[in-house]
C-alpha cells in the first residue's frame, strides 16, 4: 500500500472513529485504528510536528485492554514482554476493563507553573523518564484517544531536528526554561523556549514580557551570574549558542546615549564583549531535560515506550522479543559536539557514580563496543556475574549518553541495577567513586566473560625459568578463565617477587591487575631528629638531624644514625622511643615501616659495645621528688633514660653497677665541684678493675681520665623480674643474679644535693622527631611526579604480619619481602591515587591522559566531577553531573584528582600482543 493510500485510509478511519465514538468502539476496533494511524504518523513525521505525553500507567492499561481478546500465546513467547499483552487469569481469559479518562496528573509538578509558555500553565516533573513514566504519541493518535476517553491535561511537545542531518528528529520533552533578569530595573521572569529557537526569538520574547522596545535591549549569556557572551547573532539557535536549562539571561536596557549599555561601571558597545575576562563560553546540557534521541532518526519515531512498529506487534498479538532492540546499531552519532556531551542528572549524592560512568563511557574502546551488537558476548550463566543485567544497563546508559543532543539523562534504571547487585551503593549516601569503579569493571567483566566454562588451571612457580616463559604461561592461564572486553582494554600484568628472610627462597609469580592504586608521594625523603647518648662517658648527648626515605624502614634510620655518629666497628646502636620519661619501645625490627614513627615522637639512640656472647641491657631511669600534697612527696621519673650493656654472666656485683652508672653520668658532671668523702673509694668502683667482678664491660681506664675526683655512692635501686627492689647504695656488696633477666632496670633517685653537681638539662627537653615551623609550613611549589608514586608502589617492602607468606622451603609462615614490577601494560591504564590531593597534569611517552575523576572534600562527603578529553575534538570538558562545560588543558591540573585514565599513545609501538614488547620498561617518565 502506498503512503498516499495509507494516509487516506487512516483519514477515513479517523472520521469513522469520530462518528462512532458515541457508540463506543470494540477493543479490536480501537486497536486496529490506532495501529493504522500510528503507522501513517511515523512515516510522515517532520520537524515542527506535535507529540503528546501520556502517562505510562494509563497507556499500559489501554494496551492490556485492546489485547485481551487476542488468542493467548505460549507463555515462553511472551517472556520479558508483559507490556505487550493484557493481564489474563489462569485460563487465559482477559480481565482488563476499559480504561477511564486519561489521567496525566502523575506527570504534573506539584508547584505552580513559572511562566505562561507551558501548556495552559502546566509544568511537568523535571525528572520524568520515557518508558517508565510516560510515552510519546503523535498528535493524530492523541486526538483519537482523547475523543474516546477524554481527560488530560494535554501535554504537547514539538519535534525538532536533533543532528547534522535534516532527517534526525527528536521530541523536545523539556524546552529550555530560562531566568530573565533585567538591568538596571531588577525585574525578573521565567520563559520556556525551544533550544532550536533563535536568539532573535528569545530577544523578542524578552521584550514582550517586560514591555520593552527591541532597539532598547541587548541580551547576554549570563550563566553563573557572569557575562559570557553578548547574544547579538539573531539567527543563531539557542542550542548553537550553548544556552542551557535554568540558566540566567541578562536583559540589558540601553542608556540611549551613544548606544551604550547601562552596566556596573562598564560601557559596552554593541559590537562585542564587556571585557577580556568574559570571553569563554560555557557549554552545559539541560539540567532537567530528557531526550528520545537515538530512537528518532530517518523520519522514524521509535521510543522505548512507543513505536509504530512495536505497537503493531503489540496490537496484533504477536510480541516480538527484539522489538525494543538494545543491542543493534542505534544510529547514535559521535561527530564533533553532537555526541558525548550529555550529562547525568544527580539523583541525590550520586556524583560519585556519575563521574566514574562518564570516564568509562568516554573510553573509546568501550564507546565502540557497547554501541555495536555485544549481546552475543553476554554470559548469561556465569555465577560470578549478574546474569547480563549490569552489562545491559550500562550499555543502554552509554547509548543514551552518546545519542545526538545534549539533554541530560537520569540514570535511575542503572542505579536500580547497581543497588540490586551491590547493596552497599543503594540509597543516596555519598560513596567512593574508586570503589564503584572497581565494582563496575569487575561486574562488567563477569557479565561479558567469553569463557562459559572456566577450566581448572595450575600455575607453577618460576623455579628458575626465564621470566618471559613464566609470564606467558600465567597470562595464558588467566585468559583461559577470563576473556572479555574489560580484559582486552584494562587488564595488565605485574611481576611479584617474594624472598624468604630466613632461607632466601625466591618465589616469582605473574598476576593480573585491573588498575593501580598508588600512594601519593609528595616527598621522597623525610627529616628526623635523634638525640645520641654514649654509655662510656666519652661525650655529652648530642642531637643530629638525618634524612631517610619517606617510605623507608627502621634499618634505614639505624644506618643513617650510625653514619651520623661515626659508629665504630665494635659498637652498635640501640634506637628507642621515649614516652613519659620511660623507654616506650625499642625500634629494633629492621623491616618495620618508618611511617610508624610520628613527627611528634621523641627518639633516642644509644651507642653501646657489641659483645660476641650477647649482653644484657641496663636501663637507668631518673627520678626526683615532686610535691603531691602539702605534706607528701613522691619520686617521679624525669629526663631521658640512659642505656648501657652488661656481659651475660650469671652474677654481677652491685659495685660494678655503681661504676657503670657513674661512668655514664661523667659528661654531665659540673666542673669545679668538690666531692664529699662520705663513701669508701674501695666500694665506689672507680679504682677497681671490672675483671675483679667478672661481669662489668665498662672501660674504667677511659672513665678514670674523665673523673678527677671520686663520686659518692649514688642512690640506686634495682628492680628485678619479680618486681623486687634491691638497694644498691648500701655499704654491703651484693651479688645480683642475671640468669633470669633480659634487661636490668635501675632507678637513680636524684636528691637536691646531687642535682647541684650535674648539668641535668642535657637529659631534659628531648626534641621531637620533626618540629614544624614557619619554613616547613611553606606551601609546596614543585610538581608531584607520578613516577615517584609509582616507585613507592613498586618498592620492595616486607609483608605485613597479617599477610605472612608460607615459605615452601622453610615450611613456615614468613614475613617475606615483596617486590612488584610492571610487566604487561594494558591499552587503558587506570590509576587510583590513595589520597584526596594532587597537583599538576601528566604526560607520558607511553600513555596520554584522557579522563580523570576529581574529589572535592573529605572521605564520605564532598563532591565528584570528571574531566574528560573528547578525542575527536582534542578538547577537554568538565562533567559535573548534568552540567558540562569546556575547560582549558591547564584547568585539568587539579588538587582534587582521584582516579586517572590513561590511553596508550597512538605513536607507541609497544601495544603488540607479545609479552616482551608490552612489558613495562624500568625508567618510564610518568609526570603529574
Amino acid at each position: 500500500m502506498t503512503e498516499v493510500a495509507t494516509a487516506s485510509a487512516a483519514a477515513t478511519g479517523i472520521a469513522m472513529a469520530t462518528e462512532k465514538a458515541a457508540k463506543e468502539l470494540s477493543p479490536e476496533e480501537e486497536r486496529v485504528l490506532i495501529r493504522d494511524i500510528a503507522l501513517t504518523a511515523e512515516a510522515n513525521t517532520k520537524e515542527g510536528d506535535s507529540f503528546f505525553l501520556i502517562t505510562q500507567k494509563w497507556w499500559q492499561h489501554w494496551i492490556d485492554y485492546v489485547n485481551q481478546d487476542q488468542q493467548p500465546n505460549n507463555s515462553n513467547n511472551n517472556e520479558g514482554s508483559s507490556s505487550l499483552s493484557g493481564n489474563s487469569d489462569s485460563n487465559g481469559v482477559g480481565i482488563s476493563k476499559r480504561p477511564s479518562g486519561i489521567d496525566n496528573s502523575d506527570l504534573i509538578s506539584d508547584g505552580p507553573a513559572e511562566d505562561a509558555n507551558s501548556d495552559d500553565g502546566v509544568e511537568i516533573h523535571d525528572t520524568l523518564l520515557e518508558g517508565r513514566d510516560y510515552v510519546l504519541l503523535p498528535q493524530q493518535v492523541w486526538n483519537l484517544l482523547f475523543s474516546w476517553y477524554g481527560g488530560g491535561p494535554a501535554l504537547s511537545r514539538k519535534v525538532i531536528n536533533s543532528g547534522l542531518s535534516q532527517t534526525e528528529f527528536a521530541v523536545e520533552v523539556y524546552p529550555l526554561r530560562l531566568q530573565l533578569l533585567v538591568t538596571p530595573k531588577g525585574d525578573r521572569s521565567t520563559i520556556r523556549i525551544s533550544k532550536k529557537e533563535t536568539i532573535g526569538e528569545l530577544h523578542r520574547g524578552a521584550c514582550e514580557i517586560f514591555h520593552l522596545n527591541l532597539e532598547q535591549v541587548c541580551i547576554w549569556d549570563y550563566y553563573g551570574h557572569r557575562k559570557h557572551a553578548l547574544m547579538n547573532d539573531m539567527d543563531k539557535t539557542l542550542d548553537d549558542a550553548n544556552i542551557q536549562m535554568d540558566q540566567d539571561i541578562l536583559v540589558e536596557v540601553l542608556n540611549n546615549v551613544n548606544d551604550t549599555l547601562v552596566t556596573d561601571g562598564t560601557s559596552i558597545t554593541d559590537n562585542g564583549f564587556a571585557d577580556k575576562e568574559a570571553t569563554s563560553v560555557l557549554l552545559e546540557p539541560s539540567k532537567s531535560s530528557l531526550s528520545i534521541a537515538g530512537g528518532l532518526s530517518a523520519n522514524k519515531i521509535a521510543s522505548k515506550g512507543y513505536s509504530a512498529e512495536q505497537f503493531q506487534n503489540q496490537t496484533l498479538g504477536c510480541p516480538n522479543k527484539e522489538s525494543d532492540n538494545h543491542f543493534g546499531n542505534s544510529g547514535v552519532s559521535t561527530r564533533g559536539t553532537f555526541g558525548g556531551l550529555t550529562g547525568l542528572l544527580n539523583l541525590g549524592n550520586t556524583c560519585f557514580m556519575n563521574s566514574a560512568i562518564q570516564c568509562l563511557v568516554h573510553t573509546p574502546e568501550f564507546a565502540r563496543y557497547f554501541r555495536e551488537d555485544y549481546h552475543q558476548e553476554i554470559n548469561w550463566q556465569n555465577p560470578l556475574g549478574m546474569v547480563g543485567e549490569l552489562a545491559l544497563a550500562f550499555g543502554e546508559l552509554l547509548r543514551k549518553l552518546w545519542a545526538p543532543g545534549r539533554t541530560p539523562v537520569a540514570p535511575r534504571p542503572f542505579k536500580a541495577k547497581l543497588a540490586r547487585f551491590a547493596p552497599q551503593f543503594s540509597g543516596y549516601n555519598q560513596h567512593d567513586s574508586q570503589e564503584l569503579l572497581a565494582f563496575l569493571l569487575d561486574g562488567l567483566h563477569e557479565d561479558l566473560n567469553r569463557v562459559k566454562h572456566k577450566p581448572y588451571v595450575n600455575s607453577r612457580d618460576a623455579d628458575g625459568r626465564p621470566d618471559e616463559e613464566v609470564a606467558d604461561e600465567y597470562w595464558a592461564n588467566h585468559i583461559a578463565r577470563n576473556d572479555s572486553i574489560i580484559v582486552d582494554v584494562c587488564q595488565g600484568q605485574y611481576k611479584s617477587t617474594l624472598v624468604c628472610p630466613v632461607c632466601n627462597k625466591v618465589s616469582v609469580t605473574f598476576d593480573p591487575f585491573m588498575y593501580l592504586s598508588l600512594p601519593l608521594q609528595f616527598a621522597t625523603t623525610r627529616s628526623m631528629t635523634i638525640t645520641i647518648f654514649t654509655c662510656d662517658g666519652s661525650a655529652l648527648p648530642s642531637t643530629c638531624t638525618i634524612t631517610v626515605p619517606k617510605q623507608g624502614r627502621y634499618r634505614d634510620l639505624i644506618q643513617a644514625v650510625s653514619n651520623a655518629c661515626s659508629l665504630k666497628q665494635t659498637e652498635e646502636i640501640k634506637l628507642v622511643e621515649i614516652r613519659n620519661h620511660l623507654i616506650h619501645r625499642f625500634l629494633d625490627d629492621s623491616f618495620v615501616s618508618l611511617s610508624t614513627i610520628k613527627d611528634d615522637d621523641h627518639l633516642a639512640a644509644y651507642k653501646i659495645q657489641k659483645s660476641a656472647t650477647g649482653n644484657v641491657l641496663l636501663q637507668l631511669i631518673h627520678r626526683r621528688q615532686e610535691q603531691e600534697t602539702s605534706d607528701a612527696q613522691r619520686w617521679k621519673p624525669f629526663g631521658t633514660p640512659l642505656i648501657s650493656s652488661l656481659l651475660c654472666d650469671d652474677v654481677i656485683r652491685s659495685g660494678v653497677i655503681q661504676t657503670i652508672v657513674q661512668t655514664m653520668l661523667t659528661p654531665l658532671l659540673k666542673e669545679g665541684i668538690e666531692y664529699s668523702d662520705d663513701s669508701d673509694p674501695s666500694t665506689s668502683g672507680m679504682a677497681r678493675d671490672p675483671s675483679d667482678h667478672g661481669s662489668g664491660e665498662v672501660d674504667t681506664n677511659c672513665a678514670s681520665t674523665s673523673i678527677n675526683k671520686v663520686l659518692p655512692k649514688l642512690p640506686l635501686q634495682l628492680v628485678d623480674e619479680s618486681k623486687t627492689c634491691i638497694d644498691l647504695s648500701a655499704g654491703d656488696e651484693k651479688a645480683i643474679n642475671l640468669s633470669a633477666m633480659s634487661h636490668v632496670v635501675v632507678y637513680l633517685d636524684w636528691t637536691s644535693k646531687l642535682l647541684e653537681k650535674f648539668n641535668i638539662n642535657y637529659l631534659e627537653n628531648l626534641p621531637e622527631v620533626f618540629k614544624y615551623g614557619p619554613i616547613t609550613k611553606k606551601a609546596r611549589t614543585e610538581p608531584l611526579s607520578l613516577y615517584t608514586c609509582l616507585e613507592a608502589f613498586l618498592r620492595e617492602e616486607p609483608l605485613v604480619p597479617e599477610d605472612m607468606w608460607y615459605c615452601p622451603q622453610c615450611k613456615e609462615q614468613r614475613q617475606a619481602s615483596k617486590k612488584l614490577d610492571l610487566w604487561r601494560l594494558p591499552e587503558v591504564l587506570v590509576i587510583h591515587l590513595k589520597r584526596f590531593s594532587y597537583s599538576r597534569s601528566m604526560k607520558h611517552k607511553l600513555y596520554e591522559l584522557y579522563a580523570l575523576t576529581n574529589h572535592y572534600g573529605g572521605m564520605g562527603s564532598g563532591h565528584y566531577t570528571a574531566h574528560i578529553k573528547l578525542l575527536d575534538e582534542n578538547k577537554w570538558y568538565n562533567f559535573d553531573d548534568s552540567h558540562i562545560s569546556p575547560i582549558n588543558e591547564e584547568d585539568v591540573k587539579s588538587a582534587a584528582a582521584y582516579v586517572l585514565f590513561y590511553r596508550r599513545a597512538k605513536s607507541d609501538t609497544s601495544g603488540t600482543s607479545s609479552a616482551g614488547s608490552r612489558r613495562a620498561r624500568d625508567k618510564t617518565s610518568y609526570k603529574y
